[in-house]
């Protein structure tokens, strides 16, 4: 009996354990699962949309998973055609043949994979991104993210549907939203067979600035049968859109006016300094400006290879180096070929010319004949969207900035430093300032230096804007010249004026006139002004002026 209770005892033991195997086996089965669920759910959503097929894609796009950064993220990366794929399904960035880095980790990837495929959206799935796009910064708690849904919503109103746009009107709580959803909702019953409707939506549209709705107006205008108060009502919804359109346009022209002044007179300012100065017509000065732009190039290059993470900063480190490589060339240019011929005005011009051709080859044997890329940071790509039909790029609004900023320091040293009190001395009497113990030598080469220096800011600010060549100078020179002499000799408020007048003279003259013609008229007209004011706007002070 004992025994037997014995064996009973060890096959409940036995079954007891088996039991407990059994528990712990599907525990960890489903924790196993439970995990490799939450690995999966915890992916990057950009990496599941790679990974994901067709209708997978699509139906992220319509609910997407993750957060509205990220779907701009996607967008950002599908825009620049920089998304890629290898065949094992990891995600890359191709910022450039050279600079692929591994998504998200950020890793440079080198040598780049040679089975990358892009990642490309048909038609469909790019309406499901825009969309998408839409959808989820309809729900942000932010006017401005629902404004930029709106945005999006106003490129594709055919795909709208008007009772979700009714909606979101009669929910919204901010009036600038309101706004543009009445004006996307007056666009929509533009379409309806209702003629009281669309008379409404015509009314409503008026204050509309948008250059797609103009066309919407113009397309209900071209049919026949018009009922005659409809037919008023989009009349005069065309003349006030035209009229906004018209405004927003000459605004542009007029900003763009400005910011050509803004490097016409960072260009000008050195010029202005040194021919005040020594009275020398420097030939090289136009190339100082394009080395100022090829010291940016290096920095930028010094940026990508050594200090990648850093490269929207680049542009920091590339202003004081732009400055000092262009203040040392001078200064190196001054003590060699210029002081020799101190008043001797045509020798200085055609030596200075031959230094210009000297620089120009040089930078061809060590950089090339073409063009260098010098690509934009980050926050100053894109603009500033004003209206629809008018958006001030932010690379411009910054060289304006940078501009005023240049010039408030140059007068602050002018006036309110020794250096240039003597400066001003020298300029204005070089004997007497001479008598009185300055080294009119050496104020002659830093002023010199700090001339150059400043057409290094140029060609640094001009880096952001246009093509970076070794011809980049001569582009600017000749205007350069003429803002000094409208401006007056030595006068930095002289050529301020003379600036601005020619920066907004010449773009509105090539708007309407063509490149060529308007640099005609200006000439002609730079002309007649120097034979009726040969001093220019502001004539330099003194008692004796060499």
């Amino acid at each position: 009996m004992l025994v037997k209770t014995r064996i009973a005892t060890i096959l409940l033991l036995v079954a007891q354990w088996c039991c407990i195997q059994s528990i712990y086996a599907e525990s960890t089965t489903n924790t196993t699962a439970m995990a490799s669920e939450q690995q999966v759910t915890s992916d990057d959503a950009i990496q599941k949309f790679v990974k994901a097929n067709f209708s997978e894609r699509r139906n992220m796009l319509n609910q997407w998973p993750a957060s509205v950064e990220q779907l701009e993220q996607l967008a950002d990366f599908l825009e620049k055609e920089q998304l890629y794929v290898d065949s094992a399904g990891h995600t890359y960035i191709m910022k450039s043949a050279d600079d692929v880095v591994r998504y998200p980790q950020d890793q440079q990837v080198k040598p780049t994979p040679t089975d990358l495929n892009q990642v490309t959206l048909v038609n469909t799935l790019q309406k499901a991104l825009s969309f998408g796009l839409a959808k989820a910064k309809l729900k942000s708690d932010s006017p401005s993210q629902r404004l930029k849904a709106i945005d999006i919503l106003e490129s594709n109103v055919s795909e709208l549907d008007p009772n979700m746009v009714s909606q979101l009107y009669a929910h919204e709580s901010s009036d600038q939203v309101k706004q543009r959803l009445l004006l996307l909702k007056a666009r929509m019953d533009l379409s309806s067979t209702d003629v009281k409707t669309k008379i409404h939506a015509a009314e409503t549209l008026k204050a509309s600035n948008r250059p797609d709705v103009l066309a919407d107006v113009e397309q209900q205008l071209s049919q026949t049968a018009l009922d005659p108060q409809l037919k008023q009502a989009l009349e005069q919804a065309k003349k006030d859109i035209s009229w906004r359109l018209k405004m927003s346009e000459w605004s542009s022209y007029i900003f763009s006016g400005f910011s050509t002044a803004s490097i016409l007179l960072l260009a000008a300012l050195g010029l202005a300094i040194t021919y005040g100065l020594l009275g020398v017509i420097n030939m090289a000065h136009g190339e100082l400006i394009m080395i100022g732009a090829y010291t940016t190039y290096v920095v930028q290059g010094v940026f990508k290879t050594y200090l990648s993470h850093y490269m929207d900063w680049y542009l920091i480190a590339a202003i004081p180096a732009a400055f000092l490589v262009s203040a040392l060339i001078g200064m190196l240019i001054e003590r060699t070929v210029i002081r020799p011929l101190y008043g001797r005005q045509l020798e200085t011009l055609l030596a200075t010319f031959g230094v210009s051709l000297i620089l120009m080859q040089l930078v061809r044997m060590i950089f090339g004949a073409q063009n260098v890329e010098i690509s934009n940071i980050s926050w100053l790509s894109g603009g500033w969207s004003i209206t629809p039909s008018l958006i001030l790029p932010y690379n411009r609004i910054a060289i304006i900035g940078f501009t005023v900023a240049i010039l408030m320091l140059l007068l602050y040293v002018l006036n309110k430093t020794r250096f240039g009190l003597f400066i001003r001395a020298v300029t204005q009497n070089r004997q007497m300032a001479r008598a009185v113990g300055i080294r009119s030598a050496r104020i002659d080469m830093m002023a010199f230096g700090l001339g150059s220096g400043l057409a290094g800011l140029a060609g640094c600010a001009l880096a952001q804007v246009g093509n970076v060549g070794p011809d980049l100078g001569q582009n600017y020179i000749i205007d350069a010249f003429l803002v000094v002499v409208v401006g007056g000799v030595g006068q930095v408020w002289g050529a301020v004026l003379a600036a601005l007048g020619l920066g907004v003279s010449g773009t509105v003259l090539e708007i309407g006139l063509g490149a060529v013609l308007a640099k005609i008229i200006l000439l002609v007209l730079v002309v007649l002004f120097i034979q009726k004011r040969p001093q220019g706007l502001f004539a330099i002070k003194g008692r004796f002026v060499e």
